[in-house]
């Protein structure tokens, strides 16, 4: 007998379809990607086995978690994928790292227990739909990084390797977008409400995250809070595509689409990211400035990652974008709700600010000039020495993979689309669309105009200090400064003091209360209806053990009789009153709250023990 049928009634199952393909294929590629180069980020570093064997085991838990037939299965290898990640967080062991690793699990630890216990109320039956799915849907979307669970995504980026980082964000973070579509799309489909939580929680995800990368100075945390962004993209299209139901093929497609795109986009910029840092080893815009001005490789690479998750026509974003925007439309359409008129504003400028603070990192890394000439004269000097033939491969080839989907879109994209559909319950398409007519370009051409102005009179203006405000606005000048207030960051302000203080001294307050209210009731009762019916006439000091050894050690001590002894100083009297002692010590233990709890656990246990064993006959 299966022991995980005995005891949860539950087995491990896999299955394949089309988007299970597709992102099995997506994570080897990624996976294939990133191993070759680490070839050269990890030339110098120490405990490269460590990281190669969570490397290894975290693919073999993604993949179990793309082909999971069923929720339980999805759990035990979404449980085992962040723990086997949590590694990779922690690898350069700083204390940077650790504290991020500590958010990085406490989010997944939290997320995996509100999912199991969603499950069981699943699998119980008789459940309420909201609550149920609301449990599975809260673990998902702490791996996912949706707001307000995203808190690990700008802490563990920064420090965990840049490989590590192009997972993290590239695909880990679609497995919780994986668990978000079984919810939306096959358990809660054509649910107006869901939706508009759906629609809700990613108009706030993208927004958020487009302003945390707007003020970014660091590198990977830009890339980071770039990636929260744009998992609000794709929660759009989970949100009009629940609510528009059979309505919904071009938000369901654009989300499938937009997931790919961004795995393959975080790959490429984050490998560049790791490239810059294995030569510098800094991460802050104002030190790695005008790295890349002479390296026509990395600056082509980069540049292609910018317009494609830019939104740019004939690249790869472009067209994700474009239906997720035509999704957007159709539910204002169809449904009439004056609330999507505004969401897609939010979503247009959230394009635009996308485009604006990508442009930030390839002006500042790739065009301008470091203020200190002797380093750009540094700079300049690695222009042969800066990257490894494997690593070149890996950047070039991952990159090659962009323009061509978004130049045949028809022939890639629809295709990819296509294969998705089944899983996300999309209906068929009535015509084919034409990505590149007018309709279609505005939405793109609009945030585009919106990026461009935001780069300028945001970013330069106001978010870069020294200089002129003219020279800045030139492009001429200006120091990237750390605007965002800290008193904002939501791990200090509420989760931390909730998880560490607050609830904790909440639930002791209340348990203290209940230990309290308890044994007072049992004094009360025992003072009253369960009283001693009849007093002694004479109290009995000792017992017969007490009396027996008492007068032999009496005997011993003191060589009197009975009759000539002190009695309080006798050893007959001292084991009497530690008799006494023990026993009331007894009585209030086993009459307190915490020993009934105590037995309540090991009774738990012991049932436990029992289940096992039996399953194991």
């Amino acid at each position: 007998m299966n022991i995980l049928d005995a005891i949860c009634g539950n087995g491990i199952g896999f299955t394949v379809d089309g988007f299970r393909i597709v992102y099995t294929i997506i994570a080897l590629f990624m996976w294939l990607m990133t191993a070759i180069f680490s070839i050269q980020y990890f030339k110098h570093h120490e405990r490269n086995g460590r990281y190669f064997f969570f490397f290894g085991v975290t693919l073999v838990s993604l993949v179990g978690v793309f082909l999971s037939k069923d929720l339980f299965t999805t759990f035990i290898f979404f449980e085992l994928m962040s723990f086997t990640s949590y590694a990779w967080v922690v690898q350069e062991e700083t204390k940077e790292a650790i504290r991020a690793g500590g958010t990085y699990l406490a989010v997944a630890v939290i997320g995996g227990l509100a999912m199991l216990m969603g499950i069981l109320l699943l699998n119980n039956g008789g459940y309420n739909k909201y609550l149920t799915c609301g449990l599975i849907f809260f673990g998902f979307a702490a791996k996912a990084g949706v707001y307000p669970l995203h808190i690990w995504l700008p802490k563990a980026h920064p420090v965990a390797p840049a490989p590590a980082s192009a997972l993290l964000s590239g695909i880990l973070t679609k497995s919780g977008v994986f668990g978000i579509i079984i919810i939306s799309f096959q358990m809660m489909n054509g649910d107006i409400g869901w939706g508009k939580f759906m629609l809700a929680l990613g108009v706030i995800t993208m927004a958020l995250g487009a302003i945390l990368a707007l003020f970014g100075v660091d590198l990977k945390r830009t890339l980071a809070c770039s990636s929260m962004s744009q998992i609000g993209f794709i929660m759009v299209g989970i949100g009009t595509g629940t609510m528009l139901s059979e309505e919904g093929a071009l938000a369901m497609r654009g989300t499938m689409l937009h997931m790919v795109n961004h795995s393959l986009l975080k790959l490429v910029l984050f490998m560049i990211a790791g490239v810059v840092f294995c030569n510098i080893h800094k991460l802050n815009l104002n030190d790695i400035r005008g790295f890349g001005r002479n390296k026509n490789f990395l600056k082509i690479c980069f540049g292609i990652g910018v317009v494609g998750i830019g939104g740019i026509p004939l690249f790869n974003g472009y067209i994700s974008k474009t239906l997720l925007h035509e999704g957007i439309l159709e539910c204002e359409h169809i449904l009439g709700s004056g609330m999507t008129s505004m969401v897609e504003w939010i979503f247009l400028v959230s394009g635009g600010c996308t485009l604006a603070y990508m442009i930030k990192l390839f002006w500042c890394i790739f065009v301008e000039k470091n203020e200190d000439s002797a380093l750009q004269e540094k700079y300049d000097g690695m222009k042969k020495t800066y990257i490894t033939v494997p690593s070149m491969f890996a950047i070039g080839l991952s990159t090659l993979v962009l323009p061509v989907l978004g130049m045949l879109p028809a022939k890639t994209m629809d295709k990819i689309a296509d294969l998705g559909s089944e899983f996300m319950h999309a209906p068929e398409l009535e015509e084919s669309i034409s990505y590149f007519s007018f309709e279609n370009l505005k939405g793109g051409l609009i945030s585009i105009v919106l990026g461009i102005l935001i780069y300028i009179f945001v970013i330069r203006l106001f978010l870069m200090e020294g200089a002129t405000a003219k020279e800045r606005i030139s492009l001429k000048g200006g120091v990237y400064a750390d605007k965002w207030p800290a008193k904002l960051d939501l791990e200090n302000l509420i989760f931390r003091p909730l998880l560490l203080k607050i609830l904790p001294g909440i639930l002791i307050f209340f348990a203290r209360i209940l230990d309290s209210i308890v044994d007072f009731v049992i004094v009360v009762l025992r003072k009253t209806l369960y009283s001693d019916r009849q007093v002694p006439k004479e109290y009995v000091e000792g017992n017969a053990i007490t009396h027996f050894f008492g007068d032999r050690f009496d005997r011993i001590h003191y060589r009197l009789t009975k009759e000539d002894r002190e009695p309080v100083n006798s050893y007959e009297h001292r084991m009497a009153m530690a008799n006494l002692r023990a026993s009331e010590s007894h009585n209030i233990i086993s009459r307190s709250l915490s020993f009934g709890l105590a037995l309540a656990s090991l009774g738990l246990l012991c049932t436990l023990t029992y289940l096992i064993w039996s399953a194991m006959k």
